[in-house]
């Protein structure tokens, strides 16, 4: 059973989501899911992760992005240009005001000992990372094929980004050319040694997180996995390696049901999540 809410952010920015599990709402642990670049919450494995993590008796918050392009529709890239303004500090914005909402009884009432989980893909695992290491409210991270890094541009594209003013994508999928505006290249450059650093994010993290990786991830190299690991405090972090799956552990969109590999990603993110954020009475 999913709920769709549309929440209004204070810079003015309206954030699409859905929840799933309300019965769950008041005494369970709450899992925010965050999507990557070029994602949306309803993309291939969304619902069904939200659905799947209800049962199991979270409360699961998916949202989209106020700049990630997607609006009303909740399948089409449709604000081309609120894409082009997005930046990384956008979005490490709307992920604390999602905590915060969640906190703030916008959903419906919780107790007080609710425990928060961030779970992210692709870019989005980049994100919680970094949120994780700042929000004293979230108890424990999961990432799926995250980046390390958020600078993911070469000089090359730096310099025609600066002389164009914007930098053109194809997104494969849909075929359409996405633009970056600079203001994404100024937020990397502005804020690569401090907050948009996720190795220092990492470092003092000092919360239990879970890195999930395919190996044959040609989106988002394993090293990458192997490298968050490398920084993270080894008491606190497990990683999984799953062998023969790509960027999105063989889901396709329009989602066309699970698989294997992503029962596994599931079932592994579900069983730490319980281990993390469940109280003992």
């Amino acid at each position: 059973m999913s709920q769709n809410y549309t929440y209004t952010t204070s810079q003015n920015n309206n954030l699409h989501i859905t929840t799933y599990g309300n019965a769950n709402l008041e005494f369970s642990k709450c899992i925010i899911f965050v999507h990557g670049f070029k994602g949306f919450k309803d993309w291939g494995f969304g619902p069904y992760l939200g659905e799947k993590l209800a049962s199991k008796g979270s409360f699961v918050i998916t949202f989209n992005f106020s700049h990630n392009g997607v609006g009303e529709n909740s399948s089409e890239f449709t604000e081309l240009n609120k894409f082009a303004d997005n930046t990384y500090s956008i979005e490490l914005e709307e992920i604390e005001e999602i905590v915060k909402a969640y906190k703030n009884g916008f959903f419906g009432k919780i107790t007080n000992h609710n425990k928060i989980g961030l779970l992210g893909h692709s870019r989005g695992g980049g994100d919680v990372l970094v949120a994780g290491s700042t929000l004293s409210s979230v108890d424990a991270v999961v990432t799926w094929s995250a980046i390390s890094n958020f600078d993911r541009f070469t000089a090359r594209q730096k310099t025609e980004w600066r002389n164009k003013g914007y930098l053109e994508m194809l997104n494969t999928r849909t075929k359409q050319i996405m633009k970056l505006n600079k203001t994404l290249l100024d937020d990397i450059e502005l804020n690569s040694s401090g907050k948009l650093n996720i190795k220092s994010a990492v470092k003092k993290l000092n919360k239990p997180l879970l890195i999930v990786h395919g190996d044959q991830d040609l989106a988002v190299k394993i090293k990458e996995a192997e490298e968050i690991y490398s920084w993270s405090d080894k008491s606190l972090t497990e990683l999984f390696k799953i062998s023969g799956t790509g960027h999105t552990y063989d889901i396709k969109h329009p989602f066309e049901g699970s698989t294997e590999v992503f029962e596994k990603v599931l079932e592994r993110t579900n069983y730490f999540f319980n281990k993390h954020l469940n109280e003992t009475h």
